[in-house]
């Protein structure tokens, strides 16, 4: 992730100019609005202040209009990387907080259960039929977001459902589709622990993030 923040911040550099613009209208001025976009989730982990966003535009400046810059790039990648670490993980104890809040409020909901192992299973559609097992390659539609609703996957999106062996992905999900039935839809709220724990995933699963589910099981693959 921390060398796709670097390269992000390099490409900004050569590809952004130096002086105001208005919005964007054509398909190449999109694109390069596009890479800022990209750019600015890169930079999400940092959670800039007002006044550290300024020195970061100060070293785009520069690099971009061939100053002689005020650090050696080299001295500082590894500091840039510490300081990645230490922000998330920041942003990391605050995910947890409130996902330990959006858990317990999810277990008070009707027809929701929290099992032993701390995920809060709920029914929303009863399916007909059989269950999987741990070990059965399974068909899946599902939707997942963040405690905050933000979304950071879809296969209802992608236009495409998901295939896979139950013992292949997270725990919330090998023990939340083994509840289910065929043709059920269900909610799954996960905390870290049954997730992607203390490591986070990506740019938006942050260490510690409680995950919201919502799955539909379409079939069981024969095997």
């Amino acid at each position: 992730m921390l060398r796709i923040i670097i390269v992000a911040i390099l490409s900004l550099l050569i590809a952004i100019p130096s002086f105001a613009v208005e919005g964007p209208k054509n398909e190449d001025e999109k694109t390069l609005y596009a890479i800022g976009l990209t750019v600015a989730r890169s930079l999400s982990v940092f959670n800039l202040s007002p006044a550290e966003l300024e020195h970061v535009k100060q070293g785009i400046t520069d690099a971009v209009e061939g100053k002689k810059p005020a650090v050696d790039l080299a001295d500082y990648t590894g500091k840039v990387q510490e300081l990645a670490r230490a922000r998330r993980k920041v942003q990391g104890e605050k995910a947890a907080a409130a996902g330990k809040e959006f858990l317990e409020k999810a277990a008070g909901e009707k027809g929701a259960v929290k099992t032993d192992s701390g995920m809060v299973y709920q029914s929303l559609k009863d399916g007909s039929g059989a269950s999987p097992t741990a070990t059965d390659t399974v068909k899946v539609n599902y939707r997942g977001t963040l405690v905050d609703g933000k979304e950071f996957d879809s296969s209802y999106k992608r236009g495409t459902p998901a295939e896979f062996r139950l013992d292949g992905v997270i725990k919330c999900w090998t023990e939340g589709l083994q509840k289910m039935k065929e043709g059920g839809k269900a909610r799954f709220v996960c905390p870290s622990t049954l997730a992607y724990g203390d490591a986070g995933a990506g740019e938006l699963i942050l260490p510690g993030s409680t995950l919201n589910f919502e799955v539909e099981l379409l079939e069981i693959k024969k095997k």
